[in-house]
Order: C-alpha cells, then structure tokens, then sequence
C-alpha cells in the first residue's frame, strides 16, 4: 500500500511540476495547422461582418495575412468583447484580436504581441451638448462599450458622473442619440462610421487618450508569441501592415 501510496503521489506531482496548461501551444497549432482567432465583430473598421456576411477589416486581414506567414488556416471565432480576455487564457481561442489596447489590467490575464496599429479613443456627443474637451464630461453620464479601453479609463474618471455599460459600440452610440446619455468613448475609427448615420452627433476635437493596438495571446505561450511577432515583424518590413491600414483608414 505504502508503495501504491507513493506511486500516486510521484504522479501527482510530476502532473502538477509538468503544467496544467489549457491553451495550445504553437507546436500543437502548427500540427493541426489552424490558428483559432477570437474577435468582436462590431468595431469597424478593425472588424465588422461585411455585406456579404463574411469578417473583414484591419484586424481580420492582419491576422489572415500572419496566419498565410505561418502557414495556418484562420479560424474566426465572433464573441463579446470582453469574453476575449477568458476565452485566450482558457484555451478556446489561441489569439485575440479586436482593436485591443495593451494596458496593465489586461498584462495581469494575457500576454501581448508587439504593436501593430496605433489609435486614439475620442468623445462622441450631441452637437448642441456644451462638450467641447474632457473637462466637460465632469458629472455627465457616458456611454462605453463593456471591457473596452474606453469603459476602463472612463471607470477610473473619478470626475464622469456615471458610466453605462453596452455590449456594443452601435448600442451606446444610440443610447447617446436618444438622449440617454451625454456622450460616448470610444475608438476614433468605429466613432467615425458609427456616428456617420447620425446627423446631431459629433466627435470632439480633444482626444480622450493615445493607445496601442496588440494580439492578446495566452501568459506564458511564449513561442507562440514569438512566432506571432515574428509574422508582424515580416508583414510591418514588407509593406504589408501599413497597407491594409491604409486600405480602410484614409491618410487624413
């Protein structure tokens, strides 16, 4: 029994000193060769469902363009934005990309690629509101985007009055043109082709903060990571990267 005893428990412990890792690593990936992407399929022109139904945009064709790099078939899963950040960790997606700002909080459950994009987040409002600057969204109630950059600065605000939560950017942007709320934050980009159906919104000329764009990728896939940085390294030398920005993002 003694002997059965420290059997199991050697194999426990060998278990437990081995890992328990949920997500895949690049050598599993490569060997099925398919790469499993986890997006949010509302924030154009990053990624959004074409009229033809299939995903497109920035972030869709880079991560496309990495996956032909590393020779892996891309598998595009279409989630809740903040459902991202556990669907990496726990395996069900290999990579997340959506327009993602690299940011303290999120280095605590993910690791990040290197950069590839750059954006800023704005303020959209009601033209005849009284918002001209950040300062003016002291005691005012705004909309955010749940889990996104914007929904965290703006929680931190200890000035913003009140911050209301909604699933997508489309849906605070109309909150905001019914009146609901005073303003919403979010990613300079979508705020374009979201306000772009509504003649009373805005975007204000002061941004609310600078960010940078990355690949969310499990803590401690390193080679996957590796491998990843790799890809965006070749597409950035090559021309690539800048031109897939400049197909959906004009110069001005």
């Amino acid at each position: 029994m003694k002997k059965l005893l420290a059997l199991v428990f050697c194999f426990v412990l060998v278990f437990a000193l081995s890992g328990c890792a949920s997500y895949r690593t690049y050598e599993q990936i490569a060997a099925d060769g398919k790469l499993v992407v986890a997006t949010n399929a509302t924030f154009p022109p990053y990624e959004f469902i074409d009229d033809d139904g299939n995903y497109s945009g920035i972030d869709i064709e880079i991560i496309e363009a990495v996956g032909e790099y590393l020779g892996l078939e891309v598998e595009i899963q279409n989630i809740e934005f903040d459902a991202i950040l556990t669907a990496v960790p726990s395996g069900k997606a290999d990579v997340g990309i959506a327009g993602m700002t690299v940011d303290e909080t999120r280095l605590k459950s993910v690791d990040f690629s290197d950069t590839y994009a750059t954006g800023k987040q704005v303020i959209i409002t009601s033209a005849d509101s009284g918002i001209a600057g950040v300062d003016d969204l002291a005691g005012k109630k705004v909309g955010v985007q749940t889990g996104t950059t914007g929904d965290i600065y703006a929680s931190d605000d200890e000035a913003i009055g009140s911050v209301e939560q909604y699933n997508s950017g489309i849906e605070a942007v109309l909150a905001l043109s019914q009146g609901k709320i005073d303003a919403v934050i979010i990613d300079n980009e979508p705020a374009k082709a979201y306000i772009a159906s509504y003649d009373s919104l805005i975007i204000i000329d002061e941004e609310y903060t600078y960010e940078e764009y990355a690949i969310c990728i499990a803590k401690g896939n390193d080679t996957l990571t590796a491998k990843i940085n790799e890809a965006l390294s070749a597409l950035k030398a090559d021309g690539t990267l800048q031109a897939i920005i400049d197909k959906y993002i004009s110069a001005d």
